[in-house]
């Protein structure tokens, strides 16, 4: 048996076609498809099944893609170990972060780690898309929710608390809400909820309320969330971290601050696939957001205020 061809049977499956796995390996897909078939020729039978949307194995292509995992880990361990003799850690890492804390909280950790480790390259993506989180060869993904997906390996980062918040001229003109249910009467301001209700859940002691709104503004961009808080356009829901300089600086204002706000969790997760092999360069990483992101959560204090009258 080929151990080059068990490798490829896994660059293959985790590609879910063939097409993409013979761009990954820089081959063209009819080289591909002829060592698979080649592969599957020598087994006696197929490795692989089509589905409506991608490649998947069959028990026995489940078997070897495991051993072709672990001959591919083994031979980038042994590439790393002699590439790395005599010389400062270095390597690739692409991290998917999302847009809100990823942009104004993570961003200093990441140019703190990048001056550190000047040679290691950092690839970002900033989205907040929660489906195929560690599609195009991602190594590591940051995403709040309620619950991680069973299929990666999860660790949790801290809690993310939201607040419903407003400028200080707004909540003087049009008072702030003093129930879950009177978030109705505002126009809310929130992250992308992409063309679908929002649904909000507000806990308070063993009392669980669920409410329906219909955002008036929404966009993945978080700073621009902030300035349309600060002009006076609604009321916010949003994480905490957003508006805290505003709240402390008496320049914002929050109510509802005896319920718990969930919107798309209250979690954040750092997510890493099972069975890939993560070179130094990527543990190193995963090892410093786990580090600064739980430093970060112990160092916060309530802050949160009443509203103005």
């Amino acid at each position: 048996m080929d151990a080059q061809a068990l490798v490829l049977l896994a660059e293959i499956v985790e590609a879910g076609n063939l097409s993409l796995a013979a761009r990954r390996l820089k081959m063209s897909r009819a080289n591909v498809s002829y060592h698979l078939a080649q592969l599957e020729k020598s087994m006696g039978q197929a490795l692989l099944r089509r589905t409506t949307r991608r490649l998947e194995p069959t028990e026995l292509g489940y078997r070897l893609y495991e051993h072709g995992c672990a001959i591919r880990e083994e031979l980038m361990a042994a590439r790393e170990s002699v590439a790395s003799l005599g010389s400062s850690l270095h390597g690739q890492v692409r991290l998917s972060l999302p847009t809100g804390f990823g942009s104004l909280v993570m961003s200093d950790w990441l140019i703190a780690f990048k001056r550190q480790y000047p040679d290691i390259v950092l690839n970002l993506l900033f989205e907040n898309r929660v489906d195929n989180l560690l599609r195009d060869e991602v190594d590591i993904a940051v995403r709040v929710m309620s619950e991680p997906p069973q299929q990666l390996v999860a660790v949790e980062l801290s809690e993310v608390r939201y607040s419903a918040c407003a400028s200080l001229e707004f909540a003087r003109q049009h008072g702030m809400p003093q129930a879950p249910d009177d978030l109705r009467r505002y126009p809310i301001i929130t992250s992308d909820v992409i063309g679908r209700d929002l649904r909000l859940s507000a806990y308070q002691e063993a009392l669980r309320h669920e409410v329906v709104l219909h955002p008036t503004l929404s966009t993945e961009n978080f700073e621009f969330i902030r300035s349309a808080i600060m002009a006076g356009l609604g009321v916010g829901v949003v994480p905490d971290y957003l508006i805290e300089h505003e709240v402390a600086a008496g320049r914002a204002v929050t109510s509802l601050n005896d319920w718990r706000l969930s919107v798309f969790g209250t979690r954040m997760y750092l997510l890493r696939m099972p069975g890939r092999y993560q070179t130094l360069a990527v543990r190193t990483l995963i090892d410093e957001l786990v580090a600064r992101a739980r430093e970060w959560s112990r160092a916060r204090q309530p802050w949160r205020t009443a509203a103005a009258p």
